[in-house]
């Protein structure tokens, strides 16, 4: 079942930027790419550290610790040294909001 929840506004998130949301279950970070808005889990998979403070380039976001790159898209990892996949979750924008779905 979905669950919806307001993370910020829409113009808070700049084209190529993170901008990170502290939600229930933890940080997600919410990039605009091409126009699109995606929300991931704001945690590597290799050591577990935020990649918000990473760079993006395109729709990849580089880790800042060690240069794991992850699809903001689909989460999965690009390179060594992370080799799982990081959870994304649904965004839509509705009355100038995004929202992010938290899920079950």
């Amino acid at each position: 079942m979905a669950h919806w929840v307001d993370a910020m506004a829409v113009d808070a998130v700049k084209p190529g930027q993170c901008t990170v949301f502290e939600s229930e279950i933890g940080p997600i970070a919410v990039v605009s790419v091409d126009g699109t808005i995606y929300a991931i889990e704001d945690r590597c998979s290799h050591d577990g550290g935020d990649l918000a403070s990473g760079r993006c380039e395109g729709d990849q976001l580089v880790c800042p610790r060690h240069g794991a790159r992850f699809c903001v898209r689909t989460g999965e990892a690009l390179s060594p040294p992370a080799y799982e996949a990081i959870e994304v979750f649904p965004a839509r924008v509705c009355k100038g909001r995004i929202q992010v779905d938290l899920g079950d």
